[in-house]
């Protein structure tokens, strides 16, 4: 199994590096055995989202390999699940409100640090995923940039799990044009079924599961 892991990601890397991205493991439907597969194999970002069990899977982890990696929330977070997150996960990709924002921030200054965060964005507008509209990033913005405990990082999207490449296409570029009209510096966009097209369109990292692992 190991060794398919690493096959995987060997075949995905080839293209991922072409286009200077970072490749986040999805692990949250995977155990701490396939982590350590997927480590052995050269994964360094792992994506979690079923907070607190997320952060007790990562502390059983070997001390060795957590300082080696990164962690990255990449689900919805509730306000009261901030504690578990801030200053445990590199990077916060599903910020969607300018309230959950506000609380990151005040725990981020609480434990003296600075949260990183990506702004979820549903440009889709699909009622049964998180994420804020377009019309309302440049609001957002403003407002995170007032708050002293967040450093924002760039942008987040989920596209519609479908078969219209040029939908998927047309979403991703609209998210790319706002992650340079607001000079960004990351994009996450992009998992097993559309990362490629994800990454001819600008993005930053992708969210890789199914296809690194299975």
């Amino acid at each position: 199994m190991a060794n398919r892991v690493k096959e995987n990601l060997s075949n995905i890397k080839n293209l991922v590096d072409k286009y200077g991205a970072k490749i986040v493991a999805v692990s949250k439907y995977y155990g701490t055995d396939r982590m350590v597969e997927a480590y052995e194999a050269g994964v360094r970002d792992f994506g979690e989202s079923r907070l607190p069990e997320a952060v007790k899977k990562i502390n059983n982890l070997d001390d060795k390999i957590n300082s080696d990696c990164s962690y990255h929330l990449i689900g919805h977070m509730q306000t009261n699940k901030v504690k578990w997150a801030v200053g445990f996960f590199d990077l916060i990709h599903s910020v969607d409100s300018v309230r959950l924002a506000n609380e990151i921030s005040n725990k981020a200054i609480e434990l003296g640090i600075k949260q990183k965060i990506l702004i979820q964005v549903n440009n889709a507008n699909e009622e049964q995923k998180f994420g804020i509209a377009p019309s309302q990033l440049e609001y957002m913005i403003n407002e995170v940039s007032k708050m002293d405990g967040i450093e924002l990082m760039g942008l987040m999207n989920i596209a519609p799990l479908c078969d219209d490449t040029k939908l998927i296409d047309k979403l991703f570029n609209e998210m790319y044009k706002l992650k340079e009209t607001y000079h960004l510096d990351e994009l996450s966009m992009g998992m097993s079924h559309d990362f490629k097209i994800a990454l001819e369109n600008g993005a930053t990292i992708v969210r890789l599961g199914r296809i690194l692992f299975e």
